[in-house]
């Protein structure tokens, strides 16, 4: 009869092995020497994630690695990029001989790398790839649930997957969940029952248990590779080191909201949104007065179509792109933008804020803050990053009522620079060891206490 350490042994779910071995020297001769070791690192997982930081070269590691991929299999690799950043692939590929078809629907694929934009996944259900690429992989929790399981399901029977993204948001758990999930390492639920709890009375909310802690990062760098400089990793920042970011930050008297007497400092959602468009003259002012002082490019960053339409009447020859827009006209807009054809371009960060490369500006400016850290962290990245040459100005206009956002965002900036550093720590070691295959992972149960039965039971006395 099997035992019951066996009967646990049989249920655990492992995932075999997919990666194979490359020679450093298949990969192009340009690559920097970290990321040459990390896209073998990749190769050999099969399927992994990349967290390297912004401006580190995701670009230029994740399309050697589908490249790699069809070299191997004589297949097809997809990547999935935002909108305007697959152009913007094809066009940086030919930087490391690599070619890299755009493509609208399964019918234009080739065998080779292809790539396409999240938005037209849908035209891809016929399409049998042998690798996919998820280019800014954290944007899979913008999406809605159906978009999001769309991605994830149809990639369970590839077998090479490869995500890259900077920022894993802090204490954001279900985006670490969802790329776990994406490569078929554990699920979302099994990875919250593993290592976490409630957080109090709030469901919606998770902890890492305490004596996880340690576990839960070490499993994290078992599929996923963390890297915020190279240095992190014994290697040379040379090339890498950025200039300043200087931040100014203009803050506006603020106005009474509806049925208030005075000023106060908003507290709620509710109270800021109120705070924030009772401030909105006066913010969309002090930000034409920055951008009209200027004959730099600038970029303008807004949440609300009533501040882009102010904005707009304001700045001279400013352009917008708004969600409304049609895909083909945001994409047209982007691109203008990175070869320098549109002085000031306005838009939201969740629309134009992933994956660009806008070193053309060193200008940005954000007409009030929204409590998404991780969306002005990728909104700043678009200028702050590798191939910069000046200090960026990051402006930050915000009306006194509404301080305790950016009190927010400083938390959650320093939770993000812990999140760094836990990662980088255990990161460190992956090359120092043999590389492993991926296993669903459990939390182990000795049974050592022999349990009682109660005499009505049956049980001695």
């Amino acid at each position: 009869m099997m035992n019951y350490h066996d009967f646990l042994k049989c249920k655990q779910i492992v995932t075999d092995p997919t990666g194979f071995e490359i020679n450093g020297g298949e990969l192009p001769d340009n690559l920097y020497g970290f990321q040459r070791d990390l896209v073998t690192w990749a190769c050999a997982r099969g399927k992994s994630a990349l967290f390297t930081m912004t401006g580190t070269g995701k670009t230029a590691m994740q399309v050697s690695w589908a490249d790699a991929v069809c070299r191997e299999t004589g297949g097809t690799v997809l990547i999935l990029a935002p909108l305007a950043v697959a152009k913007q692939t094809v066009h940086e590929s030919k930087k490391f001989g690599i070619s890299i078809k755009y493509v609208r629907d399964w019918s234009e694929v080739n065998r080779g790398v292809n790539i396409t934009n999240y938005d037209m996944l849908h035209h891809f259900d016929n399409v049998k790839i042998d690798g996919i690429v998820l280019d800014e992989s954290s944007i899979l929790k913008s999406f809605s649930g159906k978009i999001r399981n769309a991605i994830i399901d149809r990639s369970q029977g590839i077998p090479f997957r490869l995500a890259c993204t900077a920022t894993p948001a802090p204490n954001d758990y279900m985006e670490l969940g969802n790329h776990a999930e994406f490569l078929g390492v554990m699920s979302y639920n099994e990875m919250l029952a593993t290592f976490f709890v409630h957080d109090g009375g709030e469901t919606s909310k998770w902890r890492l248990k305490g004596h996880a802690e340690d576990s839960f990062w070490k499993w994290m760098a078992s599929w996923g590779c963390f890297l915020n400089k190279p240095s992190d990793l014994g290697y040379s920042d040379d090339g890498f080191s950025l200039p300043p970011l200087i931040d100014h930050q203009h803050i506006v008297n603020s106005c009474p909201t509806e049925g208030a007497l005075f000023a106060f400092e908003a507290k709620g959602l509710m109270e800021r949104q109120q705070a924030r468009r009772a401030s909105l003259d006066k913010r969309v002012a002090k930000c034409a007065d920055v951008v009209n002082g200027s004959d730099k490019p600038f970029l303008v960053w807004c949440d609300l179509n009533a501040e882009a339409d102010a904005l707009k009447r304001l700045i001279p020859g400013s352009l917008e792109i708004r969600g409304t827009d049609k895909p083909e006209w945001k994409e047209s807009l982007m691109l203008d933008f990175a070869d320098g054809n549109i002085p000031v371009l306005i838009t939201k960060p969740e629309i134009a804020g992933w994956g660009m490369n806008w070193q053309v500006c060193s200008n940005t400016a954000f007409v009030g803050l929204s409590d998404s850290f991780e969306m002005m962290f990728q909104a700043t990245k678009r200028f702050h990053r590798h191939g910069q040459k000046n200090a960026v100005n990051r402006h930050i206009i915000i009306s006194e009522a509404e301080g305790s956002v950016l009190q927010n965002i400083m938390r959650k900036e320093a939770d993000f620079m812990r999140m760094i550093g836990e990662m980088v720590e255990h990161t460190k070691s992956i090359f120092s060891g043999n590389i492993g295959k991926l296993a669903r992972m459990q939390d182990s149960y000795d049974a050592n206490t022999k349990i009682i039965m109660p005499t009505w039971m049956g049980g001695s006395k």
